[in-house]
Parts: structure tokens; sequence; C-alpha cells
């Protein structure tokens, strides 16, 4: 019999990152899942200081319809994919001050452009941030980042199209946009 330990499985959970359950879930049933595979069979032992999260509870039983009950209202009550499009936007530059600052700029544009351009009455959308991003420095550049979120992946797409169009950065100011992004750090 094969023995398999998952230490600190839930340190995902604490990831700022609204899939940070949903990425532990699938962590923790994989392993479990390939250790189980073969004659010999196998047990897997999960260290957690959060043994009664939803997802390592589901995980542990191997049970994806109990995890998507937790986690699916969850989502749509804060207005995450899948019941919204997401675009997440990084700024990034040597100057720390400056790369706040267009940030902040780009927010407001995208902003006013999702307002002036509803297409749809009762279409959720908002935009979050912008702020330090998690990973706030990286190869010697400062990081903010900002979420636009709408019910619209169409109006969202216009939204930002029309915000950044004919916009130009200070120099050393690089961004850009992750349309539906995977990743958030």
């Amino acid at each position: 019999m094969l023995l398999v330990g998952v230490i600190n499985a839930d340190t995902s959970l604490h990831f700022p990152d609204f899939r940070a359950s949903e990425r532990t879930f699938q962590l923790v049933t994989q392993v479990a899942g390939r250790t189980g595979r073969g004659p010999r069979g196998g047990r897997v032992l999960v260290q957690t200081l959060s043994p009664d999260h939803p997802a390592i509870r589901a995980a542990v039983r191997h049970d994806y319809a109990m995890f998507a009950k937790q986690e699916l209202p969850i989502r749509q009550m804060l207005h995450y994919p899948p019941y919204t499009q997401m675009a997440r936007l990084i700024v990034r530059g040597e100057a720390e001050a400056l790369v706040k600052e267009f940030a902040l700029q780009l927010a407001e544009r995208i902003r006013s452009a999702l307002v002036e351009h509803q297409l749809a009455e009762g279409v959720q959308n908002r935009v979050l941030g912008p702020a330090p991003a998690p990973i706030p420095r990286l190869r010697n550049l400062y990081r903010y980042h900002l979420q636009a979120q709408c019910g619209d992946g169409q109006l969202l797409r216009q939204a930002i199209l029309l915000a950044t169009e004919n916009l130009s950065s200070r120099e050393g100011v690089q961004w850009a946009i992750d349309i539906d992004p995977l990743d958030m750090l």
C-alpha cells in the first residue's frame, strides 16, 4: 500500500485569489485520486490547520458536488466567474508614484466607460482597485492591479477598449490586460 502526505494542504486557501478554494480542492482531490490507483491501493494523509474548510472537507471525500454547492453561491454573491466576466489590469514601473497614478487613471476611465455604455439594464458591473498587486514588486518594478467585472462579457470588452483607446502611459510605465485571468498574483 502507498502512503502519501499532503503537507500544509490549506496554504493555498489564503492566497488573494477568488479561485483559492477551487485550487485547494483540486490539488487534494488529484493527489488522493492518484494515490488510490494501481493494484496496491493507497492512503492519503492531509495536514491542515483548516480541517473544517468546505474545500478541504469536500476534497477528502472526493465530493465535487459538495464543493460546488458551497463555492458557487459565494461566487454568485460576489459577482465572480462563472457568473460574470472579469478583466485584470496590471500596471508596473520603476517609479511607484507614477505607477499608482496611472492605475488610478485607468480605473476611473474603465468605471466611466462601464457606466456610459451600459447596454442592458440590470447588468452587474464593478471595478475593484487599484491596489498594490499581491506581489507588489517584481524584478525591480512596482506593481498595481485592478479588476473589472461585468455580467456581460461583450460590454466589459467594449468598455475596456473605449477606456484604453488613445491612452498613453508615462515613460517607464507599462500595463497589460488579462481577460478572464487564471492567476491573480
